[in-house]
């Protein structure tokens, strides 16, 4: 009897149909971008000072321009050992005795301002910004920044927590059920957190956004690659993920036009809904359904893509079987992911790689947001090196192979952190050609992961080695927002050196790798074993 990969060479591997899928599930690919790198905008921190009414009475009396004003209200730099940053402070004066003048004020004070006393903040900040975000509007600054980080790690958490549940649930209910069910959760909760009253509200509904979220991206991944034939299988899930690419691209735009939090979190939610309308659109997986033994079921969805693909399916082809077959069952542990030396070696890099990927490109776009330029613009030009990313892979990955392109990928990210910290702020060019540099390589690295993950396992633990390997890019995502926000305080670049040294050790452990290029999936852990010889 023939596999579903046998009938599909005969009514088409990826004509109309498929394409038409393609396209509607690449939708959903962009529409994921808000809720991954979201916080760029959603959380942007400005230019910020602490509210001093007393400052405030004394420069409308005095008649003070801002730029006056802001002369008393951001001390200098705190004594030795003081733990607050410099807008977390203020000055500990009564600004309401009568001896202060309108002509510095402080004079008579002390003769120096840093020997005048400085305190905490505690009437509020002022935020230098036209807009709103989650930090101005609930102060994530100073004492409470910490809030900022866990907003983001919350997601993540629901990204790890959703990821280990939705192969489970996708084969147990069906691709199509479960996709519709995380599209309008997903949709219900970006719409509640838009009008969240509170910071904990807020949060709550974040981390509902990533147990589905996610979960729905991969259920589109997963889907798209089970409609097409085997020869397109690996192009259109590179380019599933260039639709991300284009969502970030997007969301650079709305982000723009739209500064004020509540009104981007509402835009880039509501078109969720309509994908509500893929249960008329997008057919259950007749894959799935053939593993569930309906192939009564199964057949007329592929009848239907054969009308659709305007060909006939001959009576030949009107049976199925599994595209498996196996004979003995094997269960998987966790253990055969370390029980034996290179498939042990193969989980440990493949675990530290998917960690790479994760922290250096969601850090990456976090410290872009902190770095005081145009965050628009550089958002946009940043995304757009993420398009020859995958070209180069589509170029590379037949011709050269898969372990030198991803070595070198992770390498050139980890440089590229390495140069931004040593070029000079005057020379923004050379800046931004190395943040771009970085960007296109770990954007390689991450889609190369994908790829070979695997390529180095044998069948009955692919799918376990995938998964396992795989939730360390949310455990990844879950200590960005610390790494990054916490380091700068210390100094704005050293986030860029941790990048770079996790990013070189990472090119470096590829190389240990064998290559997989040419070569069958191992089927056994013989053969898995032997792959570097």
């Amino acid at each position: 009897m023939p596999t579903v990969d046998d009938i599909l060479e005969h009514i088409g591997e990826f004509n109309f149909f498929q394409k038409q899928t393609f396209f509607f599930l690449a939708l959903l690919s962009a529409a994921f971008t808000p809720i991954y790198v979201g916080i760029v905008f959603l959380g942007f921190i400005p230019d910020h000072r602490c509210r001093s009414p007393g400052v405030a009475e004394l420069s409308r009396r005095c008649g003070w321009s801002l730029e006056e004003e802001l002369n008393y209200t951001v001390p200098g730099p705190g004594p030795a050992g003081q733990a607050f940053p410099q807008q977390c402070l203020r000055y500990e004066v009564d600004w309401n005795q009568s001896a202060l003048g309108c002509v510095d004020p402080l004079a008579g004070l002390a003769a120096n301002r840093s020997h005048l006393p400085l305190g905490p903040c505690q009437h509020g900040w002022v935020y230098d910004t036209p807009g709103s975000s989650i930090v101005t509007e609930f102060n994530l600054v100073c004492g409470n920044s910490w809030m900022l980080d866990l907003f983001q790690s919350a997601v993540n958490v629901g990204f790890f927590v959703g990821s280990m549940c939705i192969g489970y649930i996708a084969d147990r209910f069906g691709r199509k059920l479960c996709l519709l069910i995380t599209i309008l959760i997903n949709a219900a909760s970006g719409v509640l957190m838009a009008v969240s009253p509170t910071y904990t509200w807020m949060l709550i509904f974040r981390l509902i956004q990533g147990l589905v979220s996610k979960a729905g991206w991969l259920i589109g991944y997963i889907l798209i690659t089970e409609f097409v034939g085997l020869s397109y299988r690996r192009t259109v899930g590179i380019f599933y993920q260039v639709a991300f690419t284009v969502g970030l691209l997007v969301l650079a735009g709305v982000a723009y036009r739209l500064p004020h939090w509540r009104w981007l979190q509402l835009t880039v939610t509501l078109p969720n809904f309509c994908f509500l309308l893929y249960y008329w659109c997008v057919p259950e997986s007749p894959r799935w359904l053939i593993s569930q033994k309906k192939s009564a079921k199964a057949m007329r969805i592929i009848k239907h893509i054969a009308k659709k693909n305007g060909k006939s399916l001959p009576a030949s082809l009107q049976s199925l079987r599994p595209d498996e077959e196996v004979g003995e069952k094997l269960n998987p542990s966790f253990l055969d992911l370390v029980r034996t030396p290179q498939i042990r070696k193969h989980t440990l890099i493949l675990m530290y790689n998917w960690f790479t990927s994760s922290v250096l490109y969601q850090g990456l776009i976090m410290h872009m947001g902190l770095a005081g330029s145009n965050i628009y613009l550089d958002f946009f030009y940043s995304a757009l090196v993420e398009f020859p990313a995958a070209f180069i892979i589509i170029l590379t990955i037949d011709r050269i192979g898969r372990r030198y392109p991803w070595a070198a990928a992770n390498m050139v990210a980890g440089a590229a952190c390495l140069a931004s910290v040593f070029i000079p702020e005057d020379l923004l060019w050379l800046r931004v050609t190395a943040a771009c540099l970085g960007r296109m390589g770990i954007t390689m690295a991450y889609e190369m992961v994908c790829l070979v993950n695997a390529e180095l396992y044998p069948t009955f633990i692919r799918n376990l080695g995938v998964l396992v390997c795989s939730s360390m890019c949310d455990i990844g995502g879950i200590v960005t927002p610390f790494l990054v926000y916490r380091l700068t305080g210390i100094w704005h670049e050293l986030p860029l050196v941790v990048f770079a040294v996790v990013g070189l050790v990472a090119g470096g452990l590829v190389l240990l790798l064998p290559e997989t290029k040419g070569k069958a999936l191992p089927e056994t852990i013989e053969e898995a074993e032997n792959m570097q010889r």
